[in-house]
């Protein structure tokens, strides 16, 4: 299985639109690109291999594998990027400002619905991370 992270970067955060084959899944948020710094900026692109992982605070949630000079870049719930991401990749419903959205455990489900079964038949799930020219359409139904 393989999804599509198509970016828009701006200077307060990154949005995204995550599809496979070419339907869309969700939205995403994260952080501004900064070089790659830790805990600050959202990771580069590229090709990431997607694991699934549990913890107390999220429970089942999925991890991008390998991100060059960082660990444990989570998919997990957010809906305010700067609030509540560390350089991670929160999945959203619905956009509703720059690193900003909504419904982001809903779409964290729908997310989590669609991988972990792959995954559970120890089948690969790559993810690619790549820049979008163009404004995601933030009234779309996903």
């Amino acid at each position: 299985m393989v999804l599509v992270l198509s970016r828009t970067y701006f200077p307060e955060g990154t949005q995204g639109v995550l599809e496979w084959n070419g339907t869309i899944v969700c939205y995403t948020i994260e952080l501004p690109w900064l070089e790659n710094q830790r805990r600050i900026s959202c990771v580069p692109e590229g090709e990431y291999v997607l694991r699934k992982r549990f913890s107390p605070k999220f429970q089942w949630y999925l991890y991008l594998d390998n991100v060059p000079g960082r660990d444990l870049i989570l998919i997990h719930p957010a809906n305010d990027a700067k609030r509540e991401l560390l350089g991670c990749i929160a999945p959203v419903m619905k956009l509703t400002g720059i690193g900003k959205g909504s419904f982001s455990r809903k779409a964290l489900e729908k997310l989590k619905a669609l991988v972990f079964p792959v995954l559970e038949r120890n089948e690969e799930v790559k993810l690619i991370v790549q820049s979008n020219p163009l404004t995601p359409i933030q009234d779309e139904k996903v």
